[in-house]
């Protein structure tokens, strides 16, 4: 009798032992605080490491997809009329993207790579071939205009030249051309009076096979929040393209990677050199991509919002105090001058003027915003699509009598689409590792749920001990009578 008694107690106190140590475990965190310190020590870029492998050589297929904005009115529009465009495309490349000529320095605690691009074209991924014909703006004929046209003698001569041959601001070339570059005529003719003009043109014109420059990265190793972040691009800390010092600042890493241990209240700041600036991205909603869970971040209106609405974006409006409105990026100064406008695909987010000045533009949330899928336990991409528009300034321009009927207006050349979704093996690997994150922090609460089983256990033992004792003294009575 004694011997069962013990067991019962030893039971409860079993029991009780258990659900103060699982109590105690979920309000000190230290599971969790445990896994954030293994997590942080493994993400780190330094040789051996599953991180720097995907950094140096990223597994995962990147798709870079072009849509054009055919121009159906031009005549139209020279004389005054709203242009109308038709979005064609895709046509889509795959995208090679290695680090290469990778540089350990400081003691492992920064890195210095150049991320090289290669695009191959993706013909049974596209609308058409290469060699499909687009209509649009003829951009080197407007760039010469406008970097000239305070030059009374170089004005007169690019617009004598545009006569004589018939130069349209208009031009049909095909999509290999307009994306990789062609010889144009007055950039050729040009040339021999400006020495640093070239005379080919191309919207990623000498990109392919390329890199955008040398980058200085931290690797993590003192700071896991610095993982991947930009020290310094082209051997500079900051730009010099703005009219402001925090416009001007490099923040963030270069977009393809991020810190393990990402909340939901922090913003992802990521610098882009095809944007000439950085940015950042705010968390949206909980997604799950190939049965992983992670974090949708999307940059915020404010980013691209005119100074009335954000005025920190002041220092965007170059010259001083020339600003065209929200949702559109004048990055003229760092593509040799010519008037080039950045903003989303068909202008979403952005001023409705620039929508209604083109017909054809349909802003879609779905298709035209530039979202990132990220698991926060270990910062890596699930799925990402970063999705801009290329457009150029248009105005009437005195002294060129080719643009003397037309509007002045932001018209779009093209807009491209750069998504990536992790590949099945670093998926597989990644589930792995959420379902282990799942098991050590619920152990917790394992222990909380057995301690409540033990004392469900003890409470039932204990009943049935003392029913026999009941019944014994409810039958002494009957005897004595």
């Amino acid at each position: 009798m004694l011997l069962k008694s013990c067991c019962i107690y030893s039971v409860g106190l079993v029991s009780l032992i258990l659900l103060l140590t699982g109590i105690s475990l979920v309000l000190s965190n230290v599971f969790p605080h445990l896994l954030q310190s293994l997590v942080e020590k493994e993400v780190v870029l330094k040789n051996g490491t599953e991180a720097f492998e995907a950094w140096e050589d990223p597994p995962a297929p990147v798709y870079m997809q072009f849509y054009f904005f055919n121009l159906t009115n031009p005549l139209e529009v020279l004389d005054g009329e709203r242009p109308a465009v038709v979005e064609i495309g895709p046509y889509t490349y795959r995208e090679y993207r290695p680090m290469e000529q990778v540089t350990f320095q400081d003691n492992g605690t920064k890195l210095s790579a150049v991320n090289t691009k290669t695009y191959i074209f993706q013909r049974n991924m596209s609308r058409g071939p290469e060699s499909d014909l687009i209509r649009t703006v003829n951009i080197p004929a407007v760039t010469l205009m406008e970097l000239f046209k305070d030059h009374v003698f170089l004005a007169n001569v690019i617009s004598s030249y545009m006569r004589y041959q018939e130069t349209s601001l208009f031009t049909t070339h095909t999509v290999g051309e307009l994306l990789w570059g062609y010889e144009d005529g007055l950039l050729k003719t040009f040339k021999t009076l400006h020495l640093y003009v070239d005379d080919v043109f191309g919207l990623f014109y000498k990109t392919n096979v390329s890199n955008d420059g040398e980058y200085v990265f931290f690797t993590g190793q003192e700071n896991y929040k610095d993982y991947a972040r930009v020290d310094t691009w082209k051997g500079e800390s900051s730009l010099s393209w703005w009219t402001s010092d925090e416009c001007n600042m490099i923040n963030g890493t270069n977009g393809a990677s991020f810190h393990p241990i990402i909340t939901k209240t922090e913003p992802l700041y990521m610098f882009s050199s095809d944007l000439c600036r950085s940015l950042y991205a705010l968390y949206n909603e909980d997604v799950t991509v190939k049965g992983i869970p992670g974090y949708r971040f999307i940059p915020p209106s404010e980013v691209f919002a005119n100074l009335t609405v954000n005025p920190a974006n002041a220092g965007f409006c170059v010259p001083a105090g020339n600003c065209l409105g929200s949702g559109v990026l004048n990055v003229s100064g760092c593509k040799q001058g010519a008037p080039i406008i950045m903003s989303s695909p068909h202008f979403y987010q952005g001023d409705e003027k620039f929508v209604q000045d083109i017909f054809g533009m349909n802003p879609n949330k779905e298709h035209h915003e530039t979202t990132i899928d990220i698991n926060p336990l270990t910062g890596m991409i699930l799925q990402a699509a970063k999705r801009l528009q290329v457009n150029v300034y248009l105005e009437q321009i005195p002294r060129f009598s080719q643009t003397k009927n037309m509007r002045t207006l932001v018209f779009p050349v093209v807009y491209l689409n750069e998504s990536v979704v992790i590949d099945d093996v670093s998926a597989m690997k990644l589930r792995g590792i959420v379902v282990q994150q799942n098991v050590v922090m619920n152990i917790p609460f394992m222990l909380i749920g057995l301690g409540i089983i033990l004392g469900g256990v003890f409470m039932f033992l204990m009943c049935r001990r003392n029913v026999p004792e009941s019944t014994a003294a409810e039958r002494e009575p009957l005897l004595s009578s």
